[in-house]
C-alpha cells in the first residue's frame, strides 16, 4: 500500500493525489446533502399546500 502511494505521488504529483483523495471523500457527503435538500424541498411543498 505504501509503495503504491509513493509510486502514484511520483507519477502524478502530490497535489493531484490530494485532490483525488478529497474528491472521493466528499462524494458521500455531497450525496447526503442532496438527499437532505430534496427532503427539505418536499417538506416546503407540503407546507405551502396546507396554507
Amino acid at each position: 500500500m505504501e509503495l503504491d502511494l509513493m509510486s502514484l505521488m511520483a507519477n502524478l504529483g502530490f497535489p493531484a493525489i490530494v485532490t483525488m483523495y478529497l474528491l472521493i471523500r466528499i462524494e458521500g457527503k455531497l450525496e447526503n446533502l442532496s438527499i437532505g435538500i430534496d427532503s427539505l424541498n418536499s417538506n416546503i411543498s407540503k407546507l405551502t399546500y396546507k396554507m
